[in-house]
């Protein structure tokens, strides 16, 4: 049984504290199979092209393991992309303003092809 402390509450049993250790470290487990991206410009830019490539139907949505086109979410996301280039120019370096070219182009040419 637990043991009561000063204030009247119960002390956590042996079993008790042994769960809660197993939980915590399956949580610190689970957390580390998930080695996130850091987080810059480059990652945030290709974040929205994976986007774009499932509204194209290109690759498979995660969240359903289907492929399906939606056009005009597409067309919304590399308009977004376009604004975002349009309003950043001057303020990335080379390397940013690259990234957020080449794919801008890469996804327009795309667009066009599945939408015949």
């Amino acid at each position: 049984m637990a043991e009561e402390n000063n204030a009247g509450m119960k002390a956590p049993t042996g079993a008790e504290q042994q769960a809660a250790a197993e939980k915590a470290d399956s949580k610190a487990k689970q957390q580390k199979h998930y080695n996130l991206p850091k987080i810059d410009f480059a990652t945030f830019v290709l974040s929205i092209n994976s986007s774009a490539l499932v509204q194209l139907g290109l690759i498979e949505d995660p969240a359903t393991g289907q492929k399906a086109t939606n056009f005009s979410l597409a067309k919304q996301t590399i308009d977004l992309l376009d604004m975002l280039e349009e309003k950043t120019r001057g303020n990335l370096n080379a390397d940013e303003d690259n990234i957020l070219k080449n794919i801008l182009y890469e996804l327009r040419m795309l667009y066009v092809k599945e939408k015949k």
